[in-house]
């Protein structure tokens, strides 16, 4: 099965769909580091980094169609940007250029008519445009006109193997018969939730500031003398309230809330949700769960979390790359998804020769 993935990012979700034994066919995203990131993990794959709003379906299409000579059936990835429909993003806006990104995807649709479409982006996208014509209601209509059969749900990461709670909106389509909801892999009843110690608990030490010599990515940014003094109050799983009363902001000393801020994660649990600014100390929990170690996790550990494997190569600095993580899909998540619909693809086929 042959992948196109839109809005691909550093490529969380082709690198899922490559282990579930996909071919990456075709990326494109208009981030240029995103965009290196992604050719230097797939080079089998042609890229376009480039706006989709300026790509002809036709030239897509014909490029495409010279590498699927067997006409093997195509899986259309198409998770947009999801900021402007994000409730952590406060200034988000119906005139943001990004909310329209999700309609350019039907031309090629109908242009490339493919066999399976994977939609992924925050809870409440789906919400947001409800109750008046907005750029999912517009998908929907699409995706009946054209005849496909869907499934809509919120997907929780940490129930496909992924060691993060993440919690993401999902559309599978299908054009081959009606699709239902892959089967959840881990929590009650299946293998046990993946952990944090069981992703990054063998990682070795590093001090704040830190490049591992072995690895380049195993590194993190140095704290300042403040922030240091606070995490080594922190314990393992802990917060802003096990620091005496002179390191607390006076913000925090009149606002019980935002806990996670300053906290160290649990070596036992699933980690919190992996944002833009994973490797800040001070942006949420970030924060090593050794107390031996006084530093937030390193760039390397972040993309184990979102379980990209231990070769994945990333291009820029600290923050471009953590900015990549934080906004990729999983990759065990989509290899879990992948597997379903190769699944799909079989029982269909089966049944169509009965």
């Amino acid at each position: 099965m042959k992948v196109i993935d839109f809005f691909s990012g550093c490529g969380g979700v082709s690198e899922g769909l490559r282990q579930a034994g996909f071919d990456i066919a075709v990326g494109l995203d208009f981030d240029s580091k995103a965009a290196e990131t992604y050719q230097a993990n797939f080079s089998e794959a042609l890229f376009y980094n480039t706006d989709i709003r300026t790509l002809d379906e036709k030239e897509l299409a014909n490029a495409f169609n010279e590498k699927n000579k067997k006409n093997d059936p195509l899986v259309l990835v198409a998770c947009a940007p999801c900021q402007p429909f994000s409730s952590q993003n406060k200034a988000k806006s119906e005139d943001d250029i990004r909310r329209t990104l999700l309609d350019e995807t039907h031309r090629f649709i109908v242009e490339l008519k493919p066999d399976y479409i994977f939609v992924e982006n925050v809870p409440g996208l789906q919400k947001i445009d409800k109750d008046k014509e907005g750029p999912y209601k517009r998908f929907i209509a699409f995706l009946n006109n054209q005849g496909y059969n869907f499934v809509e749900f919120i997907a929780r990461s940490e129930e496909y193997g992924v060691p993060q709670r993440r919690k993401r909106f999902v559309l599978l389509a299908s054009k081959i018969g009606e699709i239902t909801i892959p089967p959840k892999t881990h929590g009650e009843g299946l293998l046990p939730i993946s952990t944090v110690r069981d992703f990054i608990g063998d990682f070795p030490v590093i001090k704040a500031g830190e490049t591992h010599p072995d690895d380049p990515w195993h590194r993190c940014p140095p704290l300042n003398e403040r922030n240091l003094e606070r995490i080594q109050y922190t314990l393992e799983g802990g917060d802003r309230r096990n620091w005496p009363e002179h390191l607390i902001n006076n913000c925090h000393k009149i606002h019980s809330g935002h806990m996670d801020v300053y906290g160290r994660m649990s070596w036992d649990k699933p980690a919190p949700t992996l944002t833009t600014r994973c490797y800040s100390y001070s942006n949420g929990r970030f924060g090593h769960p050794d107390t031996n170690q006084h530093r937030a996790i390193s760039v390397r550990e972040a993309s184990r979390l979102q379980t990209f494997p231990m070769d994945f190569e990333f291009k820029g600095s600290i923050a471009e790359a953590s900015r990549q993580i934080g906004n990729a899909v999983p990759c065990e998540m989509a290899k879990q998804f992948g597997l379903a619909i190769q699944k799909h693809y079989l029982d269909y086929g089966k049944a169509s020769k009965n």
